[in-house]
Formats: C-alpha cells, structure tokens, sequence
C-alpha cells in the first residue's frame, strides 16, 4: 500500500511537465552565497530569501515539489503563516534533505563520504509526521588522476541505498542523489566512465537493500567534461552521452530521471535538458515538424536544480525588499523554461559572458 502511494505521488510531482525546485541548501552554504553578494548572513535574511522563494506567484505550475533544509521546516513568513502552509495551499508536496553533509572517508582523506545514518530512522518517522512526501540524500565524488578510489564509490552507493530503504520503510519516496562533481580538468569521457561505475554500483546495492525502484527518483549528474578541462563538449554530445550512461545503468523501473544542475547556468542546464528530452521521441517533434531520434527513454527526464533556479534571482534580490518582486520573476522564468525543456521546446537566448556560468570554474 505504502508503495502505490509513494508512485502516485511520483507522478502528482512530475505531471504537466513539472519538476522539483531544490532549496535543501545548508545554513552555511547559504550564508556563503549571500557573503559573496554582501547580503549579512543572518537567519532573518535566510528565511526572508526562503520566503521569497515559496510565494513567487504561480510557482505551482512548474514546480511539484520542493527539497526543504531543516530549518527552513518551522520558518515563517513574516506575518506569521508557516512555509509549510503555503506549500499545503498550493498544492506543492515537500521533502526534506536528511544526510547531514560530506566528511573525510577513512584511510582515504583527499575522498568524502556522506554522514546522517546514525538515527535517520526517527527523524524520517518526525519528518513524515509534519507531513513530507519524500526525502533526499546526496552523494559527491571528486574526479582527478587517481580519483575516486574503489572504496569511495562503493562506500557512498551503500549509504544513499540505506538511506533510500529507511526513507521507503517510513512511506517516503527517497531522491537518491549520487554526484559526480563537474570540478576538475578530467574530460568528458572521464565523467562517464566513472559516472558510469557509480551507477552501477549505487543500483547493485539498492537490489540488495530491496528498494522498491519504481518509488525511487533518480537525481543524477548530467555527463559532462570539468569545468576546467580545456576540450568543451558542445550541447548533442552531452546529450548523447548522458543518455548512453543512463541506458547503460538505470533499470526501466526507475520512473523519472531529475537532473541536479551542479554548477551549470540557468540557460546551460535547461538547454542541456531539452537537448536530451529532444533524444525522446515522446517529445521528439521539432517546430518544423521533422523527427529529431526515433527512440522512447523508459524514463521520464526532468529536473531538480537549485543554482540554476536560484542564482539569477538571489542576484537581482541582494537583500533589497523592494527587488522582491523582480527576483520572482526570475524564479518562474527559469521554472517555466526548464518545464519547457522537459517538453523539448525550450529555445536558449544568446549567451552573455555574465550568464555563462554559475561558477567562475566554468568554461564553455
């Protein structure tokens, strides 16, 4: 029964094109980000930020969830009404970022793996309680010369499958989330190959937990070179590639593919996005009419980005109350063209050397 519930509620989210907006970003992570713009890193400014984000008008209608951090859970607006009553309100189910971040591996200290097993149990049982629909759990791995180690890939897919077995005990879709970093000179052969080896890996161990696939969702790494290797792929190859990988490693059971965004620009991302939702031939018809790639992907390919969402937005708010309304717009204009992207429609504007990139690591 729990699991017919957790499939529908996979299907609620991701209808109409629709995907997940990540704003599961520690209080540091956001305190840094507002540093970097000279907006005070203070809890006001963060639930403030927050409270920006879940009440851009229309948000729904391309968003079917949201990935909360902890204490964004018992925020409120200002005038007092929960964030969690604005989601209810507007029909956007939640969930909630469990792990409790990277720390060093053992025997292995240029490598992480990630924390929070220790007591999972009952805070899934406390989360679900407040009413959260799924949960998520992220694993990252470095690329260089001589990394990752065996013992680093396999430590990390065991993780995010007990994670994933313990979300689906306490009736909570789990968003399993292994990350193969963009940073680095490795090319994009380089990300394959081990993106490739994680999958398989994190899969094998979700067999052996008996996860129940089909109430997973997948929120993998889109295949790319790092972002400081001098031989950038253009946007078909990185399609093509991606979905080599996916074919290569993700069982049909799995129903739906979220990509992170991992670094790259809004227009990056989804432009990457359409390209593969192109490959499909349920979305295969191009404005002129004529079939891109006859092909039907046994899952959906959608998104679950957070700076690629954020970053335009939090740079035109910059703490300023009077932006608010400008920053929204920015919100549902990168939520509206990634759910056009879902749907291969989505057409990139020229790029400008300010949106190019995220990250000042990113080179095209």
């Amino acid at each position: 029964m729990l699991i017919n519930k957790m499939r529908t509620l996979i299907k609620v989210m991701f209808a109409d094109g629709k995907g997940i907006l990540a704003m599961d970003e520690s209080n540091s992570t956001c305190n840094e980000r507002f540093i970097e713009l000279g907006i005070p890193a203070t809890e006001e400014n963060r639930r403030a930020w927050r409270e920006l984000i879940l009440t851009t008008p229309n948000l729904h209608q391309g968003i079917g969830g949201v990935i909360l951090f902890d204490e964004t859970v018992y925020q409120q607006q200002h005038h007092g009404a929960a964030f969690l009553q604005i989601l209810r309100e507007n029909n956007i189910l939640f969930g909630i970022k469990v792990d409790k971040g990277l720390q060093s591996l053992a025997l292995h200290p240029s490598e992480k793996v990630t924390s929070g097993l220790d007591g999972l149990r009952a805070r899934l049982n406390t989360y679900a309680g407040l009413g959260a629909v799924f949960t998520k759990w992220r694993a990252a791995i470095s690329i260089t010369e001589s990394l990752p180690t065996l013992a680093c890939i396999e430590t990390n897919a065991d993780a995010l499958a007990r994670f994933a077995a313990l979300s689906q005990e306490a009736g909570l879709v789990p968003v399993v989330e292994p990350e193969v970093m963009m940073s680095g000179t490795h090319n994009i052969e380089r990300c394959q190959q081990v993106t490739t080896q994680f999958l398989l890996s994190v899969f094998r161990h979700l067999n052996q937990q008996e996860v129940v696939l089909e109430a997973i969702i997948l929120k993998p790494n889109m295949i790319l070179p790092g972002a400081d290797c001098s031989m950038q792929a253009d946007t078909d190859i990185i399609a093509n590639k991606t979905i080599a990988c996916l074919l290569e490693t993700v069982p049909a059971a799995v129903p739906v593919i979220a990509f992170l965004s991992g670094g790259q620009s809004g227009d990056l991302a989804s432009t990457r996005l359409n390209a593969m939702n192109l490959k499909d031939n349920r979305h295969a018809n191009t404005p002129d009419g004529s079939i891109n790639q006859q092909q039907t992907l046994p899952w959906q390919l959608a998104f679950s980005f957070s700076r690629a969402i954020q970053i335009p937005a939090i740079q035109v708010w910059s703490g300023v109350p009077e932006r608010k309304k400008a920053a929204q717009d920015a919100i549902y204009r990168r939520v509206c063209d990634n759910q056009r992207a879902r749907r291969g429609v989505y057409h990139q504007l020229p790029e400008s050397p300010v949106g190019r990139a995220v990250t000042a690591t990113q080179k095209q």
